[in-house]
Formats: structure tokens, C-alpha cells, sequence
């Protein structure tokens, strides 16, 4: 039996968007610019952009303008969430960040993804949660699919690509558990 080859050409021509995703990502090629453009402490600013392109924004949230987020209309953020400096949120799925969410610098969220299995390796977008009081550290990635459980900490430049217990901390590649997470009293 021949070895099966992958289709490129199938997954090229295939429609990944419908035109209003289209129409979406052209307008927000120029928001985009005006959101890096703008002086880091105006997040008031970029917020007010982010849901006019349809993102869910709540209040006191922190995100930098370095940061790279790739659909607006794909992102929900809670509460005193932040988002750090270069961080990517490639949101082509849902991202949901919940309250008093740290999503440190250079932190990658992937909301995207393909079927291997699939000789055209058509395109997947599996959502990402991130719950209540986490804190995703610098440099880690969190892949398609995945949930962060409330409280649970993804320690710098580790890998998940499963779920996280609450009040877990996790780190390595790929990221396991190390810890509880424990707060102190005040």
C-alpha cells in the first residue's frame, strides 16, 4: 500500500470563514493598528475598541497594546483580567478569560488548530477557557481545547495541552502538576 499524501490544494481552496468573518478581519486590520498605536496606559482605549469589534470586555481590565489578538469578536475577558506585554491570543476559536485572569507577557493562548488525520487537514477552532483567579505565566502556551481551572497557576514557559485542575500549579513541557496553589490569609 502506497503511503497517503496530504492535499494541500484541498485545504488551501476550502472556505475557513464565512463572509462575515471576512468582512470582520479586513475592518480589524486597521483596528488592529490602531490598538498597537496607542499609548500603553490607555486601556480604557483599547477596551472601548475591543467591543466595538465585538470582544466582551468587563471592567478594570488591563491589556497592552503589544499584545496580538487576532479576532475581537472571539474573546471574552472578566473582571480585573490582564492581558501582558506580546502576549498572542489566537482566538480563531472562542478565549474565554475570566475574573481576575493574569495572562502574562509573551503567553501564548492557541484557539486554532488542524485534523492530522485528515489528508486536507481541514481547520479546527476548539475554545479555550481560562477560568476565574488564574494565572497563566511568561512564555507558556496553552493549546486548542484546553481549560484552566479557577485559581490554577501555568508556570512560565510550560506546555498544556490538557486540562488544569483548579488550584493547581503546573509547569514543564508537556506541563504536569507540581503543587497545590494556596493562598495566604491577608
Amino acid at each position: 500500500m502506497d503511503d497517503p499524501e496530504l492535499d494541500i490544494a484541498a485545504n488551501r481552496s476550502a472556505r475557513k470563514y464565512d463572509l462575515g468573518d471576512l468582512a470582520r478581519r479586513v475592518l480589524w486590520g486597521v483596528g488592529a493598528v490602531l490598538f498597537r498605536w496607542t499609548p500603553r496606559l490607555l486601556y480604557g482605549t483599547r477596551n472601548a475598541l475591543l467591543r466595538l469589534f465585538g470582544a466582551e470586555v468587563g471592567h478594570h481590565v488591563r491589556i497592552h497594546p503589544s499584545a496580538t489578538i487576532y479576532f475581537p469578536w472571539n474573546l471574552s475577558i472578566g473582571n480585573w483580567s490582564s492581558v501582558g506585554e506580546d502576549a498572542l491570543i489566537y482566538n480563531l476559536g472562542p478565549i474565554e478569560i475570566g475574573e481576575q485572569v493574569t495572562i502574562s507577557q509573551r503567553a501564548h493562548l492557541c484557539a486554532g488548530t488542524h485534523d492530522a488525520s485528515d489528508p486536507a487537514m481541514p481547520l479546527q477552532k476548539p475554545p479555550i477557557a481560562v477560568h476565574d483567579q488564574a494565572w497563566v505565566c511568561a512564555d507558556a502556551f496553552v493549546g486548542p481545547g484546553v481549560t484552566v481551572g479557577a485559581g490554577a497557576v501555568v508556570g512560565a514557559r510550560a506546555v498544556v495541552v490538557g486540562d488544569v485542575e483548579p488550584w493547581v500549579v503546573v509547569g514543564g513541557n508537556p506541563a504536569r502538576p507540581i503543587k497545590e496553589r494556596t493562598l495566604r490569609d491577608p
